[in-house]
């Protein structure tokens, strides 16, 4: 089989490889599931209007979406407004995500029992993506052991031979923590963890010490301390102020500019001192 791909320069979409080969999800599920992360903003589309959207029938979309469900790649939570009236929550995500890890989403709070949920979105009504998008404004920087947490789920989520517990993320963040702060980027942590894996990972949080530890990057050079300044003194030259010297000068600047002065006006009276004193020992002849 030949194949003659051309990467598009905008307008495209990430999508794992585990959900168009997922074994369990049938194309109307996978064909709704792309489509639903594909959309810039979500947050005023429901499913089914991405299913109607897509060209799905009631029959397939009811039947696609619980294969949604069933797989963790679809969330949703009924509730009632204030007047009444009943209004649906809906997630959809690039990754399985179980109750518990759904709800964190929701709520933009990372999980505490499981995996860290890359991102923190904000509440929406309805169609909430689990990623953001490139128009969002970017987070403040995150400490190093939140940042390190949300890489290893992140990297967990997606490489499944790398899946890790939440136990497993707890005790995995000091070295991860320690690459970022030895200046490791997010995508070096990434290849470092997931380039040249083999076929089958048994214990994936012995493989991902073993990555870290291993292939840790070499501390950065700390820099040289500032010299610390000088304590202030009083000034010695009989202004009475209080100055901050640079080496070891006992008058402040400007006590030493008039010391100059008085010294550059001493020297040229000396030296018209001398010049009339030759002048009347040597007089000229006439």
């Amino acid at each position: 089989m030949l194949r003659h791909v051309t990467a598009p320069e905008r307008f495209y979409t990430q999508v794992p490889n585990e959900i168009l080969r997922h074994p369990r999800l049938s194309p109307h599920a996978v064909r709704i599931l792309t489509w639903a992360l594909s959309l810039a903003d979500p947050s005023a589309v429901s499913l089914s209007e991405v299913g109607l959207r897509a060209g799905i029938k009631k029959t397939a979309y009811t039947r696609a979406k619980q294969e949604l469900i069933q797989e963790g790649y679809f969330h949703e939570w009924p509730r009632q407004g204030a007047r009444g009236r009943w209004v649906t929550e809906q997630l959809v995500s690039s990754v399985p995500l179980s109750a518990e890890e759904a709800v964190a989403v929701r709520d933009g709070k990372p999980p505490t029992d499981d995996v860290p949920t890359v991102g923190e979105p904000e509440r929406r009504a309805v169609g909430r993506s689990q990623e953001k998008n490139g128009e969002n404004i970017p987070n403040p920087p995150l400490p190093q052991a939140e940042r390190a947490a949300l890489a290893l789920a992140a990297v967990s989520h997606g490489e499944r031979r790398l899946r890790l517990s939440g136990r497993d993320v707890r005790a995995l963040v000091p070295l991860a923590a320690e690459w970022f702060a030895r200046g490791a980027t997010l995508g070096e942590l990434r290849t470092a963890l997931t380039s040249g894996l083999p076929d089958v990972v048994h214990s994936p949080a012995g493989l991902a010490r073993n990555r870290l530890v291993r292939k840790m990057p070499d501390p950065v050079p700390a820099l040289p301390a500032a010299p610390r300044p000088n304590p202030p003194r009083p000034c010695l030259g009989g202004c009475g102020r209080v100055f901050r010297a640079v080496a070891d000068e006992d008058c402040c600047r400007d006590c030493r500019q008039e010391a100059a002065a008085d010294v550059s006006g001493a020297v040229e009276a000396t030296r018209r001192g001398i010049a009339a004193v030759r002048a009347a020992l040597c007089p000229r002849p006439s």
